[in-house]
């Protein structure tokens, strides 16, 4: 991460982070050195959130595998 960015405490507000990004450089305003800056928060937003659900479905195919044996064990 650089220096200037902070990385987002949830998802969420990463993900709206990256809508308001999106609507910046969408309006054609910002500048070269604001362009390239938003474009490398985005990317590091974005390497942010994939990570997150990455994470998230990690914990799902857990919760899987456990409900999975725990049918096993009894017999259902």
């Amino acid at each position: 991460m650089t220096e200037e960015f902070q990385q987002p405490r949830t998802y969420e507000s990463a993900a709206g982070r990256i809508e308001a990004i999106i609507k910046r450089l969408d309006s054609g305003e910002a500048g070269l050195r604001e362009t390239l800056d938003l474009v490398r928060e985005g990317r590091e937003l974005v390497d942010y959130c994939a990570t997150e659900l990455e994470a998230v479905g990690q914990g799902l195919e857990e919760l899987r595998l456990d409900e999975l044996v725990a049918r096993l064990e009894h017999g259902t």
